[in-house]
């Protein structure tokens, strides 16, 4: 954890230990996700084996981590956010695998693994991301509704984010954008919706959870979306500044692919003065919570601070 994160908690009277925090909540996330899934032994087993292969990859779980610490910011518990919180990291999953699909981004490792197709096959990857996908839903019909959020809004939330109006579209928007280039405007429509929609449907799901208020709600939103665009920003930063072993995945490939990047458009110091402002503005959109928001303060500090 960075002494950044420490000084985040520091402010409202305490230390915030980010590394336990992330430690526990991964255990407790992973222990669900194994409890939802059917057993790899379940035939067939190639398919379930496919799907907990890039499920339990290694990842260190930050949007069920954002969603969970969302619904302790606004009262809530783990237990009741704990449905959402796998239902957006098997939505999440899923569209890693077909991200790497040679018809997508092509590439061999990810989290320091080989990726799935290249273990399992195009063809089964392709039907471990949509078994993912619709697992998700399954998953998410576990939650109880509040007073303020029924079922369908949930899902209207999780297919929203994960939709043809965003992370799809953001997919789309990024496959077109090959090898053309791109203004400014364009590139953050392709950031907001392949990487910010998801993180920010992770925080507002957690808010739904604790049945939060409206303006908790907007103030989640806000932070989410800020905090996403900059996660993915840093990333465009990460392909160009790090080595392949130091990422856990492919190195250089948006620049191989001539891919638009913030870096290649704006240039690496206004990329970074962008990130940091984004996070500024997360920063901002947690006053509402009077300290109750630690979690997600120290988790958009290190989103923001990895080595870059």
């Amino acid at each position: 954890m960075s002494q950044t994160a420490t000084r985040v908690g520091a402010r409202h009277g305490h230390s915030f230990d980010l590394k336990k925090y992330l430690e526990t909540r991964t255990e407790a996330v992973n222990r669900a996700l194994d409890a939802y899934l059917p057993p790899a032994s379940t035939r067939p087993a190639t398919i379930h084996k496919a799907m907990r292969y890039s499920l339990f990859a290694g990842g260190k779980r930050m949007r069920p981590a954002l969603c969970l610490a969302a619904a302790e910011a606004c009262g809530g518990n783990e237990s009741a956010a704990m449905p959402l919180a796998c239902a957006v990291e098997c939505v999440h999953t899923y569209s890693l695998i077909h991200d790497d699909l040679p018809a997508m981004d092509n590439d061999d490792y990810r989290r320091g693994k080989l990726t799935n197709h290249k273990v399992f096959g195009e063809g089964i990857a392709i039907l471990a991301g949509d078994a993912l996908l619709t697992q998700a839903f399954a998953i998410a019909a576990e939650f109880r509704p509040t007073p303020r959020y029924s079922h369908d809004q949930i899902f209207r939330e999780l297919t929203h984010a994960g939709g043809s109006l965003q992370l799809i579209a953001g997919q789309v928007a990024d496959l077109e954008g090959e090898g053309r280039k791109l203004s400014a405007s364009q590139l953050r429509y392709i950031h907001e919706r392949k990487t910010s929609a998801l993180l920010c449907c992770a925080v507002r799901l957690g808010g739904m959870s604790a049945n939060c208020p409206a303006p908790q709600l907007k103030a989640l939103t806000d932070f989410g979306h800020n905090v996403g665009l900059a996660f993915q920003i840093i990333d465009d930063i990460l392909d160009i500044t790090q080595t392949s072993e130091h990422l856990g995945k492919t190195a250089g490939k948006d620049t191989a692919a001539k891919k638009a990047t913030y870096p290649s458009i704006v240039g690496l110091e206004k990329s970074r003065r962008i990130a940091k402002r984004l996070t500024n503005r997360a920063f901002e959109a947690l006053k509402i919570f009077r300290g109750r928001a630690s979690a997600l303060e120290a988790l958009a500090i290190y989103l923001l601070q990895r080595d870059r």
